[in-house]
């Protein structure tokens, strides 16, 4: 099945407006992945969850991804530092509350030379700390899990990775 372009399909500005806005959408989240001189992970305890997460959040309306990388790491962290890579996209599909497909993507912090600068915002986080990979399932839910360790492969390959929810985890 074709998805007509609404400029050269001929579409009157109403009819446009519809098409588009008969799209389907997705929730976006941006976050980095941090790691020490050792190799661990930086993670977050957000206070309104029950699992730990990286350094990130949700995307406002209209905001490219390592722009929204940027700031969260800027709140969350008080630490305004140039980020690297695309190392990870993710996809996860509708899910419990949560009635719309959701993707992530993961640039890379690299190594966070001066962890002592970090600044958290008490408003939303408890704790930070960093966490070997083969500790991730003690802090991070299994999809979050999936989530960083492709951002450490993709770190590891110097490429980008796609996760997908529904992959088993190797």
């Amino acid at each position: 099945m074709s998805v007509p372009d609404p400029v050269s399909a001929g579409f009157s500005p109403a009819e446009e407006a519809a098409w588009y806005a008969r799209l389907p959408t997705m929730f976006a989240a941006a976050a980095a992945l941090f790691t020490s001189s050792d190799g661990r992970v930086l993670l977050v305890k957000p206070n309104y969850r029950d699992h730990w997460n990286l350094p990130g959040g949700m995307l406002e309306d209209g905001e490219p991804p390592h722009v929204g990388c940027f700031r969260e790491v800027e709140e969350e962290l008080g630490l305004s530092l140039d980020l690297g890579g695309l190392l990870a996209v993710t996809w996860a599909g509708p899910e419990g509350e949560r009635p719309k497909p959701s993707v992530s993507w993961v640039f890379d912090g690299g190594v966070l030379a001066d962890p002592e600068a970090i600044r958290l915002q008490k408003e939303e986080l408890d704790d930070w700390r960093f966490v070997a990979p083969a500790d991730f399932g003690e802090y991070l839910p299994a999809f979050m899990a999936r989530r960083a360790r492709g951002a450490l492969s993709g770190k590891a390959a110097s490429r980008t990775v796609y996760v997908a929810s529904d992959l088993p985890e190797r």
